[in-house]
């Protein structure tokens, strides 16, 4: 199945060097090069590609913004957003990613990452630059004074602690079921599950609570 990818970066050069890259790759097409955010999200919602590939800083609307528009908490069909930065440690990403981006990658992350967090978003999983996912988490998921982190509404379970703590550090759902020796399916069902008890919409809001409760720390 092809994965249809639109591509927005207000930089000529990245964004067609970004197109290039995906169109030479087997299994995903660019349906749509936009170059700002209000175009993007315009494309988008006509084109409605199974991933976006969004520059944080655009003219107009900004990706945080166009991240929001497209998949925000109140978009009844999100979609899947992957936001790109040149900077590795940056609020803006954050924004985003609180935003309903599914992840993140630095520009100079290479080809492999590239195509890897287009796939992971296309499945529903997601990819943040490894050597910035626990640096910027960290950082940046300190609740503000007086705001305690939301507490699950039922407790996890042992498993579902594991299965968290794995995949707020940065793990596939096959690498989550390789080392738990547990099957693809259980490790979804187990996600979905944790989203559900902590108010969570996707895998990066799963990883930020982790930080948010001290389950994870540098």
């Amino acid at each position: 199945m092809t994965i249809r990818v639109l591509v927005a970066d207000d930089q000529d050069l990245v964004r067609t060097g970004l197109a290039m890259i995906l169109d030479a790759q087997p299994g995903i097409e660019v349906v749509g090069q936009a170059a700002d955010g209000l175009e993007a999200v315009q494309f988008a919602r006509r084109l409605r590609p199974d991933v976006c590939l969004l520059d944080i800083r655009m003219p107009g609307l900004d990706g945080i913004a166009a991240t929001r528009e497209l998949a925000g908490p109140g978009v009844d069909d999100p979609l899947a957003i992957v936001v790109i930065t040149t900077f590795d440690l940056d609020e803006y990403v954050y924004g985003a990613l609180k935003a309903g981006a599914r992840g993140f990658l630095l520009k100079d992350a290479g080809p492999d990452l590239l195509v890897q967090a287009i796939h992971a978003a296309a499945n529903g999983d997601a990819l943040i630059a490894p050597k910035i996912t626990a640096r910027l988490l960290a950082a940046f998921s300190e609740p503000p004074k007086g705001r305690t982190p939301v507490q699950p509404v039922d407790p996890l379970t042992t498993r579902e602690e594991q299965v968290l703590i794995a995949a707020a550090t940065g793990r596939t759902n096959a690498e989550i079921a390789t080392e738990l020796h547990i099957s693809l399916s259980t490790v979804k069902t187990h996600l979905t599950s944790v989203m559900g008890k902590v108010g969570a919409r996707n895998r990066v809001e799963i990883a930020m609570w982790a930080y948010e409760t001290g389950r994870i720390k540098l």
